[in-house]
């Protein structure tokens, strides 16, 4: 079964930090640029990051760019986003997905119907 798996959320004080884990099963990660989503509660779902595969390009929206890192595992084929400096904000369903028809983030942020292969997310709470 091709599937994603996302692990690492919890409940956070502001300026904490998580790392977040999305293990690919059933198909490589090789081929595919690989983005981070998150959805708050009454909001439109926000592509946080992406990771191109082939050249190693990576997207980070503004609101995350220089707190959120995204990396690659090649040998347990995971991809990760470190959150550092955490923001009540950043409280979300943070989900990561394969884009099908890209390798690489030149040009992201792309649009959610690009991306398959969801993930059932892991909340992130960031809360005194």
């Amino acid at each position: 079964q091709v599937q994603f798996v996302e692990s690492g959320g919890g409940l956070v004080q502001p300026g904490g930090s998580l790392r977040l884990s999305c293990a690919a099963a059933g198909f490589s990660l090789d081929y595919y640029a690989i983005g981070w989503f998150r959805q708050a509660p009454g909001k439109e779902r926000e592509g946080v990051s992406c990771l191109g595969t082939s050249d190693g390009t990576t997207y980070y929206a503004d609101s995350v760019k220089g707190r959120f890192t995204i990396s690659r595992d090649n040998a347990k084929n995971t991809v990760y986003l470190q959150m550092n400096s955490l923001k009540p904000e950043d409280t979300a369903v943070y989900s990561c997905a394969a884009n099908l028809m890209r390798s690489t983030c030149r040009n992201a942020p792309h649009a959610s119907h690009e991306y398959s292969y969801w993930g059932q997310g892991t909340q992130v709470t960031v809360s005194t």
